[in-house]
């Protein structure tokens, strides 16, 4: 009889003991549910803000404007346009100083010279004409004042020849320049930068901009001021020739070929040049605009670009970027 009553109240008990157990169960996935739930947020959170830290991308400094005068032709100029690096300085002096003092004298001294024979030796006031064959002074003077004029100008004009073609440093900033039909196209293998093209502006855009119509150019060729630049130069299809008159850079890009060009730019600015060479129905309209940088900013473009510091590596060109702000702490309720 005891035994019969236990069995029946274990019986009755049993199905209460198992939904509770059963409900105990469904609280505790809930609230591991509840707690992975909230855990996936902040991991979710975690990950997307790596990959944004990764592909944080540096701004480009501001689109420098040009200076009226500075790397372009003045209205009305008849002479070489202000130089900005030292192989310029050194043309310039050259050709104001020496050259064309020299060339002034000499066609004012020939002038005078055949004046006086004309009048002189005229058959009215020489009818009897001289029979000197030989005059053993003039002889001296007119080969030995042209050999000396001839070495006047050949020591610095060597000198700048030999400054023109001097190698590039090895920290020098090296960019290869293709000449295409019709336009430029740069780019920076050091630093990693692929290539990019530059065409020449509308009329409209060039004025908006305050840029020389014919001169400008939708992107420029940014390079650095202050340091060396070695220019890599060759041409796609034709013969083009990549020239800047206010950096004294001037060389023919080639097919098949690679020129080299190295200078340095003394000031940050805008200079401007076109292709000097004929090379087809658009040769006037592929412009060469050169943005010099202070060196910081340089590499601020470069890194905007998703290039790498020279001589730096990959990881220490990513620390060189501005880190992006943190977030603002939420507002306790």
């Amino acid at each position: 009889m005891v035994k019969s009553l236990v069995l029946a109240g274990l019986l009755a008990f049993a199905p209460a003991s198992a939904l509770n157990s059963q409900a105990l169960a469904q609280d505790n996935s809930a609230v591991a549910a509840a707690a992975d739930n909230a855990a996936a947020p902040a991991e979710s959170a975690g990950n997307a803000a790596a990959p944004a830290a990764e592909t944080a991308k540096v701004a480009a400094p501001a689109r420098m404007k040009p200076t009226e005068g500075i790397g372009m032709p003045r209205p009305g100029e008849i002479t070489l346009q202000e130089q900005f690096s030292p192989t310029g300085h050194t043309a310039r002096w050259l050709h104001d100083v020496l050259l064309l003092p020299l060339i002034t004298i000499i066609s004012v001294f020939v002038l005078l010279l055949m004046l006086y024979v004309m009048v002189r030796f005229r058959r009215s006031a020489n009818p009897v004409p001289s029979k000197t064959s030989h005059n053993a002074l003039i002889e001296v003077l007119w080969t030995v004042v042209p050999v000396i004029i001839l070495l006047v100008i050949a020591v610095p004009s060597i000198g700048l020849l030999a400054d023109q073609y001097k190698p590039a440093p090895k920290d020098a900033v090296t960019v290869k320049v293709t000449g295409y039909q019709w336009y430029w196209g740069y780019e920076y293998p050091d630093n990693g930068i692929p290539e990019f093209v530059s065409n020449m502006l509308p009329k409209e855009k060039a004025e908006a901009n305050g840029e020389p119509y014919l001169l400008a150019s939708d992107t420029r060729l940014v390079l650095p001021a202050g340091r060396p630049i070695k220019l890599i130069i060759t041409g796609a299809d034709v013969i083009h020739a990549f020239a800047v008159p206010s950096l004294w850079v001037k060389m023919d890009a080639v097919p098949g070929r690679l020129n080299e060009k190295t200078f340095t730019i003394e000031k940050p600015g805008v200079y401007y040049g076109q292709c000097s060479e004929l090379c087809g129905a658009r040769h006037a309209f592929m412009p060469i605009a050169i943005e010099a940088l202070p060196p910081a900013q340089f590499d601020q473009w470069v890194l905007s670009q998703g290039g790498k510091l020279q001589g730096a590596a990959p990881a220490a060109s990513a620390a060189a970027a501005p880190a992006a702000p943190a977030a603002a702490p939420a507002e306790k309720l």
